[in-house]
C-alpha cells in the first residue's frame, strides 16, 4: 500500500485559512436572497386527485418555497384531502414568515377536492389575496373518437 503522507501546517496558515472561510460564509449571508423582504407573490396551487402541489414564487417566477402533500408526510389517498391542503398552506406560511410575500395572487389549477381549502385557509396564515385566477386547462374539442370496433 504505501506510506502515508502526513502534511503539516504552520499555525499561519490554519489561521489564515480559517479567517478567508468565515470572511466567505459572512458575504454569503448578506448577499443571500433571503433577507429581502418581497412585497407581493403568486401562490400556485396544483390539484389533482392524488396530491396537492403548492408553489409561492415571487413576482418574476422564482420560486421562494413549495410543499406538497407527498413531502408532508401524508399517503396514499390522504394526499388529496382538505385536511392535507390545509397543512401544506401553514407549512408554505411558515417557511416565508420572514422574508413575505404577504400580498399574494393565486392561481388554480386541477379537480381535486384540497383546491378549495387551500384558497380558504390563506386569510387564516396571514396571506391578503389580490386576485383569483383558475388556469385549469379546458380542452376545446379534444382527440378524435377511437373507430367503432367491428365484430
Amino acid at each position: 500500500m504505501g506510506k502515508k503522507k502526513i502534511a503539516e501546517q504552520t499555525e499561519n496558515k490554519t489561521k489564515t485559512a480559517a479567517t478567508e472561510v468565515a470572511k466567505d460564509q459572512s458575504s454569503e449571508k448578506t448577499q443571500s436572497a433571503g433577507t429581502r423582504k418581497i412585497e407581493t407573490g403568486r401562490l400556485y396551487i396544483k390539484a389533482s386527485y392524488n396530491n396537492t402541489f403548492v408553489t409561492m414564487t415571487d413576482e418574476k417566477g422564482n420560486t421562494l418555497a413549495w410543499a406538497s402533500a407527498g413531502s408532508l408526510g401524508f399517503s396514499g389517498p390522504k394526499k388529496a384531502t382538505p385536511f392535507a391542503a390545509s397543512k401544506i398552506i401553514a407549512t408554505i406560511a411558515e417557511r416565508v414568515s420572514k422574508t413575505g410575500p404577504f400580498n399574494i395572487h393565486v392561481f388554480v389549477m386541477g379537480v381535486g377536492s384540497g383546491r378549495d381549502t387551500a384558497v380558504r385557509s390563506l386569510p387564516n396564515h396571514g396571506f391578503s389575496i389580490l386576485s383569483i385566477r383558475d388556469v385549469t386547462p379546458v380542452p376545446h374539442n379534444g382527440v378524435k373518437p377511437k373507430k367503432v370496433r367491428r365484430v
